[in-house]
Formats: C-alpha cells, structure tokens, sequence
C-alpha cells in the first residue's frame, strides 16, 4: 500500500479524500488543513466518505512529510498563491514524494513551462528523489487526453474544440465565482481571471500540450471574450442574490493558431443563471457538461456528464479531475523520478475498483 497525503479539504480536497480511499493501492496517511476548525476532525467526515476513516486533520505539515509519504495528492488552491504552492510543493517532493495537483497552471505543458517554476521542481526532483505530475480541474482529461483520443477516430481533422459549460450556482466556491471571474459584479469590473492573457496563462499550456501530441506548430496563443449581464436580479442556493446590471455570464475562448486559423481551441461557457445569454450552448441538463468537438469528417461530438456530491455537476467534474490525479499514483511511484504531464502519464483502468464502493 502507498501512503498518501491529501493537502487540502477544499472541493478538490474532499474528492481527493474520497478516491484515496477507494483506491485498492492507496492507504490514507493524514490530511492536511489549513483551517483551526478542521483540525482533528476526521477525514471521512471532511470529504463526505459517508463513514468514519480514523485519520484526524492535521495542520502540521512538518509532521506529515516526516512520515516520510510516498504520495502528496496537493488539492490547496495556487490560483491566488501560486507562489506559496510551489513552494508547498517543492517542500513534499524534496521529502522524497510523488505529489499530483492541478494548482500550478504553466506545469500543465511541462516541457514549456518558465524556467522559474520549472527549475526548483526540477531541483526538488534532484534532492529528494520525488515526482510531480500536473493536470487540470476544468477538468484536465477533457483538454488534454479526451480530445486526442476522439481525434484518433477521424479521417479528416479541421478544429479540436473542448468546451466547459456551467451554471455557476451550483459552485461551493463563492471567493472564486464574484471576484476570479466576476459574476455578480458591475460590467466595468475586470476579473482577474478573465483579463488579458490570463486565460492564456491558465489554459495555454494545455493548448501547447495538444499541439505537441499532433506534431503541430502553434503560430500563437489568442483569446477572445463576452460578457454578460444578468437582466433580472437571480438567487442561488449557496452563494445568495446576483443582482440585475451585474454579470451573469462568460464566454471566452484561448485559441491555438495553426497556419493563421484557430485549430485548437478550448471554450468557457458559465452563467450564474440559466436566463443570462440563453443563446450561448447549454448543457444538456441545464446545470453542467464537458463537450469535445472534432470538425472535419467526419464531425464527431462527445459530451461527458459527471456529478457527485448529491448530482453536483461542478463537484463531479472536480471528482473526474481528481481520479485523474489519484489514479495516475501508483504509476508514478513506480517511474522514475521526474516531472511529467499528461502525454507522459497513461490514463489509468479503475483495477480492482469495480463494484468495491464502500459500504
């Protein structure tokens, strides 16, 4: 069994938990939490397990690493303090851990990644003999290992379009939904993740990653944006009232140009409300799904719907994200150690996880 830690309890932390237990080659060794309030409360209780896992929070990461785990599963968020996550980071792979996290966005595309975070994870890998591997939560498999995978299947390929489209009310996570990406606040607001060449930074990497995988050349990276504002004023369950005036919805697309023309493209497309630019793609349900588009011939189209969390959409694309990441540990440990992205890391079987939901 491979000791793992989950650093973080947030809603990638709580799957993280989730599938570190299910996972017949993992061993939950300790859950690491930032908040007092979580401190030695059990971790099924922190990740919805439905049962008690006899492991208590603990805010002490000098403790954890100590233990010497062979596995960090880094669910704390790099969006505003990237920074202090690599640095997070780079202290677990130094103690000799194979860490997988969605948190530093430009180690999507490792190989091109700025040299000042590609060097100390490289440094980290040398001194402690650790392994990080890197994929995304929007979720990475549907713009990395989904799309080349279905691009496989044309005969002629023109476009590869991956899209999310989500109504945001469902997202437990109120910091990010009014101030990273601005629902909620007047027009003139600019969020930070929607201002420019941020989408780039976030999802370009993922872009390049395709792009390599097709033997293309990307002549560039751009961008497009749409706003919108909600006509009437909305409530939500978890987040309270978005009022009239304010945005309601986002439409961004961060294209990879190949010859002059947009080849690979991943699209945004989130609302607050389902009312708000209603002649925007929706998801099939209304609430959420990851889309991949092939145009060429033939056009294939696949559209993938995960919930969990009592049929949350937004926690099961985290969840499919996650498995992603859990899944890929046992692999890890076994390579050499290194820092790898999703073309280096096979998408994992579920062995001996069919039918073992515990009871």
């Amino acid at each position: 069994m491979i000791p793992t830690v989950v650093w973080g309890t947030g809603n990638v932390g709580r799957a993280a938990i989730r599938a570190v237990e299910a996972h017949p080659a993992l061993t939950l060794a300790a859950v690491l939490v930032h908040d007092p309030a979580k401190v030695g409360r059990d971790a099924g209780e922190l990740g919805g397990v439905g049962r008690m896992l006899g492991v208590a929070a603990t805010d002490d990461v000098a403790a954890a690493l100590a233990a010497r785990p062979r596995a960090v599963v880094y669910a704390a968020s790099g969006d505003i303090r990237p920074d202090d996550a690599l640095a997070d980071i780079g202290r677990a792979i130094r103690s000799g851990a194979v860490v997988v996290t969605p948190s530093l966005y430009p180690l999507y595309d490792q190989r091109n990644a700025p040299a000042e975070l590609r060097d100390p994870v490289l440094a980290a890998v040398a001194e402690g003999g650790g392994s990080l591997f890197v994929s995304g939560v929007d979720p990475g498999w549907g713009n990395d290992v989904l799309p080349l995978l279905v691009s496989g299947l044309g005969t002629e390929v023109d476009v590869i379009r991956c899209q999310e489209i989500f109504d945001y009310s469902t997202y437990e996570q109120e910091e990010s939904v009014r101030h990273l990406i601005g629902m909620g606040h007047p027009m003139e607001y600019e969020p930070l993740m929607l201002a420019p060449s941020v989408p780039t930074m976030v999802w370009g990497g993922q872009i390049r990653l395709m792009a390599r995988a097709l033997d293309v050349e990307v002549d560039e990276i751009r961008e497009t944006m749409d706003r919108r504002a909600l006509e009437s004023t909305v409530g939500t369950r978890t987040m309270g009232e978005f009022a009239a005036g304010t945005q309601g919805a986002v439409r961004f697309e961060v294209q990879g140009i190949v010859g002059g023309v947009p080849r690979i493209v991943i699209e945004h497309i989130t609302r607050i409300h389902p009312s708000c630019a209603p002649d925007w793609p929706s998801p099939p349900d209304g609430v959420g799904a990851h889309r991949v588009v092939i145009e060429g011939r033939p056009r294939i189209e696949v559209t993938v719907e995960a919930s969990d969390e009592d049929k949350n959409r937004s926690a099961g694309g985290n969840a499919t994200a996650v498995g992603r990441l859990v899944s890929a540990i046992d692999w890890l440990v076994d390579a050499e150690p290194g820092l790898y992205d999703a073309l280096d890391v096979p998408l994992r079987p579920a062995v001996g996880r069919l039918g073992r939901r515990p009871a």
